[in-house]
């Protein structure tokens, strides 16, 4: 046992012995390792010493290489421009027509584009060069406008609008071409003129050119239908009125409402959306102050001859109003300079109302001497012949008297309501527009018979010749009302005129009461009762017996007076000069006034002469055929 031990001893002895031994090598390694990198970090150093500089310089080189390539790059930039404006310029200044029109436009947006660029760079040394290229733009700008009015002279000959009405023609309008080219010169010239900042806000340069030579081509060509209005209202006769269509006004409405609508049509394809009011409204504008100056000179004339030219006055209301609707559904534009131009004669068409009514009560007024014959006034046709033209003109007269008030054409013109721009509803001859009328009318009518029945009783001597004439007055009065269109208008206005006529009636009765008191008799009843009434003839014979010599001499002279007395009547009856159904109508009223009377009469007295006829001239037949004769 003892010797194993000894030998595993050994052993491990001789191990750990190894152990110690490869440690010790291990001590040794390690002072070296040290004692080199000791050595490496001393070398490290004196290597970072000696590099380091030479590393920073090369950073600053790459920064000072970077920075003179980004130096040379802005110097090609500021270069740039002065090349390029070179380029430009020499197409710019060559013109269109040799650089070709599209290749020009090309040059002036990349001068455009250049100047634009410049001005964000904020360089000090570009401001010469923005200074050239500004005036670079311009160059270009005014050369494309020369091409835009040239083009615009090209189809800026006058036309005759009256051959394109008459024959139902559309007017001439730029072909697609032209229009096409004019859009790009416009869209160019717009861009450069605000980048220019030096137009008219209100509109381009382009629009202005385009506003002046077609506005000269409309006003030129709307001339010669301007003057055909003025010539073709001056009055030959100046005792008629006007009638519709006597005027060229119709004609030079329609040449405005086709040549404006033609224009529209022009620029819309030429202009962005935006300036098609603009420049439409530019473009007609001198044609719309001649027109406005044509109907000055047109209300002029009409003013001098109202009570005959006023229907001239409604048909350029009712034919501008139509115009300016059509055309502002057409564009959007120009209604209300279209209703500014009108304005007079509409305020002459406003006032004509009142004076028409105020001269019929100047007229009947002046009248010094009224017919002898009872027979009706000129007066009286000639107001009732205007109120019948003036059915014609429902859709102006609607519109002028809703902006009066129902009523105040009575006023002064001076005391009228404000003018107000008409509107379709306002054109729009419903109920209401028939019915201020028809009150106009009537009150036309009021006036006139309350001025002739104020002037006969100042004028005629006898109610019965007074009567007569305001029957006759009355008469025409109702037949021209009841031969025209004026019947279903003034249908309500039937009570107003029978009340005039009785009254007419009743003043010619008069002179027959006269008459009517002989035959009212005196029941003589001192002597017997009255015989109670059978319904039968009283016995003429037995009335008498019962009469002193007296009373019957009474009744003799009666009958006397009354024959005398009638025959006056008649007689004058048939010499006054009566219209138709006046000569019926009052015939019929003394009928029934008198035969009643003289029947009654007869009856109880007739036996006075014994049939001799002494004293009782006219049996009961006889009257009733004078009667009749006199209708």
């Amino acid at each position: 046992m003892g010797a194993p031990r000894r030998a595993a001893f050994v052993e491990e002895s001789a191990e750990v012995e190894v152990l110690y031994a490869n440690l010790e090598k291990m001590k040794s390694l390690t002072k070296k390792i040290q004692a080199s990198m000791g050595r490496l970090e001393t070398s490290g150093k004196t290597v970072q010493e000696a590099i380091g500089p030479i590393y920073g310089n090369t950073q600053k080189l790459q920064t000072t290489n970077t920075n003179i390539d980004r130096i040379i790059q802005a110097i090609d930039r500021i270069r740039e421009p002065l090349d390029m404006r070179n380029k430009e310029e020499r197409i710019l200044k060559d013109g269109p027509r040799q650089a070709g029109l599209a290749e020009y436009m090309a040059s002036i947006d990349r001068t455009r584009q250049a100047l634009r660029d410049l001005k964000h760079s904020n360089l000090r040394s570009n401001q010469q060069t923005i200074s050239e290229l500004n005036g670079l733009l311009r160059v270009g700008n005014q050369r494309l406008e020369d091409v835009f009015r040239e083009i615009l002279q090209k189809n800026n000959q006058k036309v005759e609008p009256l051959h394109y009405i008459t024959k139902n023609l559309e007017f001439p309008r730029l072909s697609q071409d032209q229009a096409s080219q004019l859009r790009t010169i416009n869209a160019h010239v717009a861009s450069s003129t605000a980048e220019l900042a030096q137009a008219d806000p209100r509109w381009t340069p382009t629009a202005k050119i385009y506003g002046d030579i077609r506005g000269q081509y409309l006003t030129s060509s709307l001339e010669t239908m301007a003057a055909a209005c003025v010539a073709t209202a001056k009055r030959t006769r100046n005792d008629a009125p006007y009638k519709r269509r006597d005027n060229a006004i119709e004609m030079y409405t329609q040449g405005i409402r086709a040549m404006y609508t033609a224009e529209y049509d022009n620029i819309c394809p030429i202009f962005s959306r935006d300036e098609w009011g603009t420049v439409l409204k530019l473009t007609c504008q001198s044609s719309l102050n001649a027109f406005a100056s044509t109907l000055r000179d047109l209300d002029k004339q009409i003013r001098e001859n109202l009570t005959l030219d006023c229907f001239l006055a409604y048909e350029i209301v009712d034919v501008v109003s139509k115009t300016s609707f059509y055309i502002e559904e057409r564009t959007g534009n120009l209604k209300y300079e279209i209703s500014d131009a009108m304005k007079p004669v509409r305020e002459t068409a406003k006032s004509s109302l009142s004076y028409l009514i105020t001269d019929i009560r100047t007229k009947a007024q002046q009248m010094l001497q009224l017919p002898g014959d009872g027979s009706s006034v000129p007066l009286t046709p000639e107001v009732m012949t205007r109120l019948q033209m003036m059915v014609d003109y429902l859709s102006p007269l609607s519109s002028i008297m809703t902006s009066l008030g129902d009523g105040n054409w009575t006023q002064s013109s001076k005391s009228s309501s404000t003018t107000s721009i008409p509107t379709m509803k306002s054109f729009d001859v419903g109920a209401d527009g028939r019915q201020l009328f028809a009150h106009y009318a009537t009150d036309t009518i009021e006036t006139l018979l309350q001025n002739l029945d104020s002037r006969s009783r100042a004028v005629l001597k006898g109610k019965s010749l007074q009567g007569v004439f305001l029957a006759n007055n009355i008469a025409v009065i109702d037949r021209m009302i009841r031969s025209s269109d004026l019947q279903p208008i003034l249908g309500s206005l039937g009570p107003k005129i029978e009340v005039w006529r009785k009254k007419a009636a009743g003043l010619y009765l008069d002179s027959w009461k006269e008459a009517s008191v002989i035959l009212l008799d005196v029941q003589y009843t001192n002597r017997t009762p009255r015989p109670p009434s059978t319904g039968q003839a009283p016995d003429s014979a037995a009335i008498l017996k019962q009469l002193s010599g007296k009373d019957k001499d009474q009744i003799k002279e009666k009958f006397k007076n009354f024959n005398v007395l009638f025959d006056e009547l008649v007689a004058r009856h048939k010499s006054f000069r009566m219209e138709k159904e006046v000569r019926t109508g009052l015939a019929k009223e003394v009928q029934s006034f008198i035969n009643a009377l003289y029947v009654r009469f007869w009856d109880r007295y007739h036996e006075v002469d014994k049939g001799k006829g002494k004293y009782v001239k006219y049996d009961k037949g006889q009257l009733n055929a004078v009667l009749a004769s006199l209708g």
